[in-house]
């Protein structure tokens, strides 16, 4: 499939913002706990959420580039029973409502007790909307995994670990987000975000070449013998279908070829997973925020070409009609 740079820009951006969201929260929950020494000041997760709204909304922005209609984008929400592209669409925005009502309530201090457990334990409101968040967040993972998960004819998407991969990915690049927020503010939680971005990096890594090995073992169902009905022995294409180029011999093929689905392959695991982890073993223990930030920098680019790979190595079946010319 033919990559197109909006969708790689809308599920990084809002990956990485859905990351940074869940982590502000986990880091809130491990001080309200009693793991961590100290509490954080409403104003450090204030501004954390702007930071997760920026991306957030950046990713709004750049879908409005892949829709032919944009006025007409709210009819895409009117199929949320049975669509997954129309769950996105409605969890989006309630993601951004829990990112602003989560950061104001630190903004303002507002954070009454709204429940007490019998160990002295307080839920306090600004945690309550947290976990809502981290909820909304969680789901919306899901539901732009499955967009792709459930289109069954393309077999490199129709798994599992599109979804798992999808989550993931971002939470390990909303982590490191996190993390090097927390250290250019000097927070205390700097290393607790550090230590989880670098254990979801390495899983994400796992996770993801666990798909790149299945993918190239993956047996297409479609043959040119099921597509035409003739079961012959032998049977050779020697035609294209088109005179010259058409919708179908563009929008289907990636760009460059299998040499740059493999290169970028390999680009991506580096920069995207092995790099920044080293990063962020580096920045461990009053390291550089600089570290932290290359890290993240490293991180983001490499996933946009993991994102790009994602879509390239999608061999849609109408391919089987539209190859090379003999």
């Amino acid at each position: 499939m033919k990559p197109a740079f909006s969708v790689l820009f809308l599920t990084t951006l809002i990956g990485a913002g859905q990351g940074m969201l869940v982590a502000l929260v986990t880091g809130q929950f491990y001080f309200v706990i009693g793991a961590g020494a100290g509490r954080e000041s409403g104003g450090f997760y204030a501004i954390g959420s702007l930071v997760a709204l920026a991306f957030l909304g950046l990713g709004l922005f750049a879908s409005f580039f892949h829709l032919a209609n944009p006025q007409r984008a709210w009819r895409s929400a009117t199929k949320w029973k049975t669509s997954w592209l129309a769950r996105e669409v409605l969890l989006l925005p309630a993601v951004i409502g829990a990112a602003v009502v989560y950061g104001g309530l630190h903004a303002l201090g507002w954070s009454p007790v709204l429940l007490t457990f019998s160990n002295g334990k307080d839920l306090e409101l600004t945690m309550a909307v947290g976990f809502l968040a981290v909820g909304a967040a969680l789901l919306l993972f899901v539901c732009t995994g499955m967009i792709y998960a459930c289109v069954r004819f393309i077999r490199e998407w129709a798994s599992s670990w599109t979804v798992i991969n999808y989550t993931l990915m971002g939470l390990a690049s909303g982590f490191t987000l996190a993390a090097t927020y927390a250290a250019v503010m000097k927070s205390p939680m700097r290393d607790f975000l550090v230590g989880d971005a670098v254990s979801l990096t390495l899983l994400a890594l796992t996770t993801r070449a666990v798909q790149v090995w299945r993918n190239s073992r993956v047996k297409q169902r479609s043959t040119l013998k099921s597509a035409i009905g003739i079961h012959h022995d032998r049977i050779r294409q020697i035609s294209q279908g088109f005179m010259g180029q058409s919708f179908n011999t563009t929008e289907f093929v990636a760009p460059g070829g299998p040499e740059t689905v493999r290169g970028l392959t390999a680009f991506f695991l580096l920069a995207g997973f092995a790099l920044p982890a080293v990063l962020l073993v580096a920045g461990l223990r009053g390291g550089e925020p600089i570290l932290l930030a290359t890290a993240f920098v490293s991180q983001y680019l490499g996933l946009l070409a993991e994102r790009w790979v994602f879509f390239a190595s999608g061999k849609h079946v109408q391919n089987l009609y539209y190859q090379g010319r003999a």
